[in-house]
């Protein structure tokens, strides 16, 4: 017979000696598996041997309802106590305290799917026509080219600064990019981002390319080499700080509004799964939730008996 206590404290030994798991994360499992302890407790459970899966489960109910008289636990703090019963009962079986591992199948909490932001068009709008006027440096004209492409084509950062000249079709109106593990894709590419494209390869590129060794890649910095994702970003948010656009935001930011504004136009989720590039169109489907949410908040707004 092993007491839950005694092979919670053993446990602990456990982490302490032979882990070498560091202070605040062994007092936060000391806390988490006390009160997996006392709900055992409560339960009647006097031998860990005793101990049931639904037991476990219950425990993860009780985090997250506030059972017993303590307040819910967030998805995180909940995550972690579920983590911690099951090193526990993991460690009982391999030390032979108990013959199964009663708390295997239990899985923690899945954390709360976050939305991607998209920005309006109109912010898009704005977000796009700041750099690349007449009057603007070789930079400005660059970056101009590439946030058109970014929001155009639905790229990842990393695919937009791997382009090569040549990966640009004008005559198909087209772009190639190599995607997560080399995949290629061909996707289309509007009019303004085309245009953009042309003005930086006539009136920037070149002075850009003069000042390196010679590269194929489309987009350069200022030494004429491969422009990197960092100074894409800053690019962006330089960009950002001129259209006076709140709140972070990230080249993905563009890839989000991209293809959420081709599903509020009535394209099909499987040809924005093609375009994005998802391997399965189960990534894809987060947007349709960010399209729903917005013809919500229209109905809420517009219909004369949604709030009554």
């Amino acid at each position: 017979m092993t007491a839950p206590a005694s092979a919670v404290r053993v446990y602990l030994d456990h982490l302490l000696v032979e882990r070498g798991t560091a202070e605040n994360t062994l007092a936060s499992y000391r806390r988490d598996l006390a009160r997996y302890l006392e709900h055992l407790d409560a339960a009647g459970v006097t031998d860990l041997a005793d101990v049931t899966e639904r037991h476990v489960g219950d425990f993860l109910v009780a985090l997250r309802t506030g059972a017993g008289g303590r307040a819910p636990l967030a998805t995180a703090s909940a995550t972690r106590a579920v983590v911690a019963v099951r090193g526990l009962h993991r460690f009982a079986l391999a030390e032979g305290m108990v013959a199964v591992d009663v708390a295997r199948e239990v899985h923690p909490p899945a954390p709360p799917r976050r939305l991607p932001k998209a920005l309006d068009v109109a912010t898009v709008d704005r977000l796009l026509t700041t750099r690349g006027g007449e009057s603007d440096d070789v930079a400005g004209v660059r970056d101009r080219a590439l946030l058109e492409l970014l929001y155009s084509t639905g790229a990842r950062i990393s695919e937009a600064v791997g382009l090569d000249v040549d990966d640009v079709d004008t005559t198909e109106r087209s772009v190639r990019l190599a995607g997560k593990g080399g995949k290629q894709r061909i996707v289309p590419i509007g009019r303004p981002a085309l245009a953009a494209l042309e003005a930086y390869r006539v009136r920037a590129r070149p002075a850009l390319a003069a000042r390196g060794r010679g590269t194929p890649a489309l987009f350069l910095n200022a030494r004429g080499a491969r422009l990197s994702r960092q100074s894409a970003w800053a690019s962006l948010r330089e960009a950002a700080d001129r259209a006076g656009v709140a709140g972070a935001i990230s080249p993905h930011t563009l890839r989000h509004s991209f293809a959420t504004h081709l599903l509020d136009g009535g394209a099909d989720l499987r040809v924005v799964q093609e375009l994005l590039g998802h391997a399965s169109v189960t990534t894809t489907q987060i947007y349709t939730q960010v399209t729903v949410d917005t013809l919500r908040e229209v109905f809420a707004m517009a219909h004369p008996r949604a709030r009554m």
